[in-house]
């Protein structure tokens, strides 16, 4: 059982489409879901041996009002998984450790698969399965 790495960071912004802007334009990154216009995830592609395009990263820029936002704080950190059923996996062997669920395992309407829970800090981590960031 391991994960891809730590390859998913969510920003509290002060302005998710300005965030939006800035993290297209500075760092020639793309939106990959727009949910809303306070929930923008924007991803790092590359082109692969075979011209596949692949997100390598994914940046979600939550619009958040004070006491949330903070400059440079973070909503949470996650980590992806090569597969799906690796959700549940995780999900028990969190359990078995004691860590605490902040939200129940959830398979979203993009097909992405994950729950949340808090380190011992109260850092709160979601593991994931993501399609677009899938390891073939």
């Amino acid at each position: 059982m391991k994960t891809l790495g730590m390859r998913h960071v969510a920003l509290n912004v002060k302005n998710a489409q300005a965030s939006k802007d800035f993290y297209c334009k500075v760092m020639k990154m793309e939106v990959e879901w727009e949910p809303d216009a306070k929930s923008v995830y924007v991803a790092t592609y590359i082109t692969d041996a075979q011209g596949n395009k692949k997100a390598i990263d994914n940046l979600a820029l939550h619009q958040a009002d004070a006491p949330l936002y903070k400059p440079g704080s973070l909503n949470h950190i996650g980590f992806f998984v090569p597969a799906i059923d690796d959700v549940d996996e995780w999900y028990a062997h969190v359990q078995a450790h004691g860590a605490k669920i902040v939200k129940e395992i959830k398979t979203h309407r993009d097909g992405a698969r994950s729950f949340y829970f808090e380190d011992i800090d109260g850092n709160v981590i979601q593991l994931l399965f993501h399609p677009p960031m899938k390891n073939d």
